[in-house]
């Protein structure tokens, strides 16, 4: 019993801080199609970006499912394949992370070896983005 009224009591509290009919949600949604090869971003539930990117080529996997951010790292380079520069990357599955390529002549087709490659301009605003709204509010989901 104590427990209903705890619950009953915080979504109360929380009703009053949210206009009705609207519900907590992350503050940024970065949604991978990996069909279609491009990523689209929302802001507070808004459609803010749509960019071509690449994902895992033929041999490789770019790990569906909804994810959030572990680690974000400006400058990072890879150590798996040949100390490969991965500018403005946002880990989200282990070491499967959206970054920056200079190869941006492939986006918009699969080429990696699993994480999702951006163009390095689109990857610095994504980058600041969720270094802005938070880790915590940020959701990554790949189709």
């Amino acid at each position: 019993m104590r427990r209903l009224l705890c619950a009953a009591a915080i979504a109360a509290w929380v009703s009053v801080l949210l206009p009705f009919g609207q519900r907590a949600e992350a503050a940024v949604v970065v949604n991978i199609d990996r069909s279609s090869q491009t990523m689209s971003v929302r802001v507070d539930g808004e459609g803010r970006y749509l960019w071509r990117v690449s994902t895992a080529r033929h041999g490789y996997i770019t790990p569906p499912g909804t994810y959030h951010p572990q680690m974000m790292a400006r400058r990072w380079f890879s150590r798996l394949y040949y100390n490969s520069p991965m500018p403005y990357s946002i880990f989200f599955h282990g070491g499967y992370a959206i970054h920056g390529t200079y190869d941006i002549a492939r986006l918009g087709g699969p080429a990696s070896h699993g994480c999702v490659r951006l163009d390095p301009d689109h990857a610095a605003i994504l980058f600041d983005l969720v270094g802005r709204e938070g880790m915590s509010r940020t959701t990554i989901v790949v189709h």
